[in-house]
């Protein structure tokens, strides 16, 4: 008959060498930092067999919610503890950085400079391919050049919607402070050159030099001071200007002697 032994798999509670090692702990915290940026021990956690780690405070200006720890470990029948690791941890409510993104999720619009360059994206969901593509490149540049694309690929139609709500409720829309103060709209001015294609039944490029949306996408119903038929009340000068007054009696003596003596 054979006797059977079962091993218990129950992760150990205690420890009483490595808990009492917060001296030893602090003294490898305090040998890494500055001077005063150690507060007071807060905790242990025996995290395995013989392996453990203790917690302390952090004073360190910035780090408020922040614990240092040290993992401590001994060897079997050992009665001193082997400082592991040290490191700084977040605690429950501690001010923390947002999480990491790569830089071409994180850039907005507005972000990119003049000189800088997006990466290729083959799969941006704004675009589509401006013809179904036949398997045959040459096939497939006639039809776009028949077509007038010259493109390999084109807006959606969600995405123009999109563009279009953006513009019509950015500054060159009628909503802008200049437009709410106009005499008339874009609609109406000989400046105006409409858009081709969907947008230019909305929208047109303003070619007025002395407009301040010159060169820029503007709503028809969008306008400025600088509207080709509107003009301003002329009024008067602030002041009226008196005739000019001639002094004949007093005479001024002007030498018309030019020799160098």
């Amino acid at each position: 008959m054979s006797a059977t032994v079962e091993t218990s798999s129950r992760r150990p509670t205690k420890d009483a060498v490595l808990a009492g090692a917060v001296e030893v702990a602090r003294a490898a915290i305090e040998g890494e930092t500055e001077p005063g940026q150690v507060g007071e021990h807060v905790g242990f956690a025996l995290d395995g067999e013989r392996l453990g780690t203790h917690s302390f405070a952090c004073l360190m200006p910035g780090y408020s919610g922040w614990h240092w720890i040290v993992t401590v470990a001994r060897a079997p029948r050992a009665r001193t503890a082997t400082v592991c690791e040290t490191g700084l941890l977040p605690g429950d409510g501690a001010l923390l950085a947002k999480a990491w993104l790569p830089w071409a999720e994180r850039l907005a619009p507005g972000d990119l400079g003049p000189t800088d360059r997006l990466p290729f994206d083959g799969d941006d969901d704004r675009l589509v391919p401006g013809v179904v593509p036949s398997g045959d490149p040459e096939v497939d540049r006639v039809a776009m050049h028949e077509l007038g694309l010259d493109r390999d690929r084109i807006m959606t139609a969600q995405a123009i919607d999109a563009a279009a709500t953006r513009w019509y409720d950015g500054v060159n829309g009628p909503g802008s402070s200049g437009a709410r103060a106009a005499g008339a709209d874009c609609a109406t001015c000989g400046f105006i050159i409409p858009l081709s294609g969907p947008l230019g039944t909305l929208f047109g490029v303003c070619a007025n030099e002395w407009s301040p949306d010159d060169g820029k996408v503007v709503s028809f119903d969008h306008g400025c001071g600088a509207h080709s038929e509107t003009d301003v009340t002329r009024s008067g000068h602030d002041w009226v200007q008196a005739d000019p007054l001639i002094d004949e009696l007093d005479i001024e003596v002007v030498s018309t002697d030019t020799s160098v003596e």
